[in-house]
This record gives C-alpha cells, structure tokens and sequence, in this order.
C-alpha cells in the first residue's frame, strides 16, 4: 500500500512566512539574506516572493523581480529535509508562469558556477548559460553563470510550461 503523500501547495509570500524562510535560507546559503531584505521585497509591486507550504510548514520559497519585459529571478531554496519531492520545480514553474501573466518575454538568473543541481534545473525550464560574472559571490569570489531564458511568452515556451506542469503534478502523489 502506498503512503499518502502531503501535498504541496505554492503561495505569495507574508511576512508570517518570515521566520520560516529565513531558517531556510541559513540552511541553505553561506551568505543569507537580511530579514529587511525580504521584508522590501514584499513591499516591491515588481517582485514577486512565494513560498512552498506542506500543512502549516513552510519548506521552500522563491522570488523574483518582473520590470517590464524582464523577469529576474532573485532568489530560490528548497529546505534540505524536503529535497526530491519536486518543491523546487513547483516554485520555479510558478514564477514562470507569473513572469508570463505580468508581461515579461524573457527571464534571467545568476547561479553559483558550483550549483550544478540548481543549473540542471533551471535547464529544464528553458534556461541557457549566456555568461560568467568573474568572482560574483562576495562570500568566496565564486563565479555566477548568468543564465537566460528567452520568448517565455511565446507558444513553445507555453507549450514546455504545460508539460512540465503535468509531469511535475503526476508526481506529486508518487510517494
């Protein structure tokens, strides 16, 4: 018998969300993010800030910014405990897909040189490696690929979204 499996739901930030994610991001990152920080962020009209909830719990988050035809994607974390479940490909199909509604026609992203997961990842939703930024990462002078996705807005890419969204869903009660 298959165990039932928590769903997980994708919703805008609040800042009661706060605490949760900042313990997420200190798990996750060498350099987290100041409280103030995201507190901004939630008050930004151009960005959009989301979070991964199972029950009450918050276990992964996301967030970009979206100006004009830009979509930017600031930040991304899944807690570690929770990784496997597809929380990461949830968030990021959901910033796609809001980047859409609010107009944007391309998006891009900086990821650790390192991160070869966070890579594979946004690969799968488009992205392609457009530059190095040399030493981008204060914390160690790591490198940032720089990574685009371009026409989120036309039909191909629409079409990818659809279909990631059913493999990403089929899933979701595969314990």
């Amino acid at each position: 018998m298959a165990l039932a499996v928590e769903p997980v739901s994708i919703e805008p930030m609040r800042p009661s969300d706060l605490e949760a994610v900042l313990r997420i991001d200190k798990r996750c990152f060498p350099t987290p993010w100041l409280p103030s920080a995201y507190l901004t962020e939630l008050s930004n009209r151009s960005a959009c800030y989301l979070v991964a909830r199972i029950g009450q719990g918050v276990v992964g988050y996301a967030g970009q910014w979206i100006n004009s035809a830009e979509a930017h994607v600031t930040t991304l974390a899944v807690d570690p405990d929770q990784r496997g479940r597809k929380i990461g490909e949830r968030l990021v199909l959901a910033l796609m897909e809001e980047a859409i509604l609010r107009g944007a026609t391309h998006s891009t992203l900086e990821v650790r040189e390192g991160n070869r997961a966070a890579q594979g990842l946004y690969r799968k939703f488009g992205f392609r490696d457009a530059a190095i930024r040399k030493s981008y990462y204060t914390d160690n002078g790591e490198n940032a690929i720089v990574m685009w996705a371009e026409e989120i807005n036309g039909p191909v890419y629409r079409e990818k979204l659809r279909q990631l969204r059913g493999q990403i869903y089929a899933s979701a009660f595969t314990p």
